[in-house]
């Protein structure tokens, strides 16, 4: 049976409010109208999983999600049917298509990054760093000319490799990598804007998340605070709002100003947009993946 739940309610905040204090304030309300379609709920999708992770939406706005100890991606589809995508993904976590329909996959088990065809074959695009593989990478973003920014966090017993946890671009033609980020403590959720020019980061490890301007090779410059929350992954709608998966949803205007939270029944792991009109919100949570629909669309079509 499909469980419908809808928990939304505002944060007020304002310029004589501090954050930590407009934090606490929880008013039992709706987020700002406009932004959740009229009437919505949200849904669990069908299907038992794990652990849950890297949402991830293709051109015609089918959704693959990875479970990631049972080594799996699994692909929602348009008809609302859940099935298998691709078995044996290497610890798959994160996900994010590219203009060529290819998936790009954090393979955090194996400590690489890989590009999934339409056709199914898989191969590597980033394997190590300076002679040594990588933590293990946990999330992604692919900029408008291919090049793949990925945070390389460590969690549970895992060992760090890299010495430390840090970002990495491998640009357009996969030919090499760069660390672009070497100064947080655990990198997680990111995403870029449309055009290129920004790439927001969070560092789950001290609880902030990073605004940077991008650099025409990639590099990232001028780095400074957008929120004082630390997430695990997060999505961009079209107006520039942020979704940041953290306790519940919570969603920031692109000032950084904090409009409000989706209560999700599990702790979610990642958030993204997809559907065939690009305005259903998916949800991962631990055991489960839930939807809810939105009125404007997100940008990650």
């Amino acid at each position: 049976m499909t469980r419908r739940y809808l928990g939304l309610r505002l944060i007020l905040t304002g310029a004589l409010l501090p954050a930590c204090l407009a934090a606490q304030q929880d008013n039992a309300a709706k987020l700002p109208q406009g932004l959740v379609a009229p009437g919505a709920q949200l849904v669990r999708l069908p299907g038992e999983y794990s652990f849950t992770e890297g949402p991830a939406a293709d051109k015609a706005g089918n959704v693959y999600f990875t479970d990631i100890p049972a080594n799996r991606i699994y692909k929602w589809s348009l008809d609302g049917t859940v099935s298998p995508f691709r078995e044996d993904t290497g610890g798959a976590n994160g996900l994010y298509f590219d203009k060529r329909g290819h998936l790009i996959a954090c393979q955090g088990g194996l400590g690489k990054m890989a590009s999934i065809a339409p056709t199914g074959a898989l191969t590597p695009i980033a394997e190590e760093f300076e002679g040594k593989r990588f933590n293990s990478p946990n999330d992604l973003w692919v900029d408008p000319q291919g090049g793949v920014y990925f945070t390389d966090p460590v969690y549970g017993r895992r060992t760090v490799v890299q010495g430390g946890e840090h970002v990495y671009y491998v640009p357009p033609d996969h030919s090499s990598v760069v660390r672009v980020i070497d100064d947080m403590v655990r990198p997680n959720g990111l995403i870029g804007t449309p055009d290129g020019k920004t790439l927001y980061v969070t560092d789950h490890g001290a609880k902030r998340t990073y605004r940077y301007a991008v650099c025409e090779d990639g590099t990232l410059k001028d780095k400074t605070l957008f929120c004082d929350v630390g997430c695990d992954g997060m999505t961009r709608d079209t107006r520039g709002n942020l979704y940041l998966a953290e306790a519940d949803i919570i969603v920031f205007d692109a000032d950084g100003k904090r409009l409000g939270v989706i209560d999700i029944p599990q702790r979610p792991t990642n958030v993204c947009f997809g559907g065939a009109q690009g305005k259903t919100l998916f949800v991962t949570a631990r055991t489960a993946v839930y939807t809810l629909q939105m009125a404007i669309a997100g940008q990650n079509r």
